[in-house]
């Protein structure tokens, strides 16, 4: 069995849990985790800086290795989510433009993703601009989204939904 690591961080839209193996991050996420037992590694120190960066608008895109399980068809999904540029929306027509028999998959993918902010899946929005599913609740995807807007100074400050 691989050694599992884990750190977590404080921060304005909770508490973030990381979780890692050795060489990879398979999991940023809100959700409550069992991490009794698990220590911090370097990867996930590393990731919790980039994190507090990002919260401070110090960093607009995360550079360490993330593999987390999933289809050959989520990879592709979750690839392609890490087109969508910092500070911006697509929605999910557009965002399955390029398959649009496949739009529900496509967002189910999305919803499956496990590696909340860095794989920015909270940048997809409905068809209509307004917020939908977002696994770690509306809310913190409204923030992130208001947050990464400011960062990039780009139009309104205050997204309306």
């Amino acid at each position: 069995m691989e050694n599992r690591y884990t750190s977590t961080i404080e921060s304005p839209i909770g508490k973030i849990t990381i979780l890692a193996d050795d060489d990879f991050v398979y999991a940023v996420t809100f959700s409550e985790e069992d991490i009794n037992g698990l220590a911090e590694n370097e990867l996930t120190k590393t990731v919790a800086k980039q994190l507090e960066d990002y919260f401070v608008g110090n960093l607009k895109e995360f550079n360490f290795p993330i593999k987390q399980k999933g289809t050959e068809f989520q990879q592709d999904v979750w690839q392609n989510l890490l087109t969508i540029p910092y500070g911006e929306t697509t929605s999910y027509a557009k965002f399955s433009a390029h398959n649009p028999l496949a739009i529900r998959a496509i967002a189910a993918a999305n919803g499956k993703n496990n590696i909340a902010i860095v794989i920015p899946c909270h940048r997809v929005i409905g068809s209509n601009g307004k917020l939908v599913g977002y696994a770690g609740g509306l809310w913190r995807k409204q923030w992130l989204l208001q947050h990464e807007r400011e960062v990039a100074q780009k139009g309104q400050t205050e997204l309306k939904f």
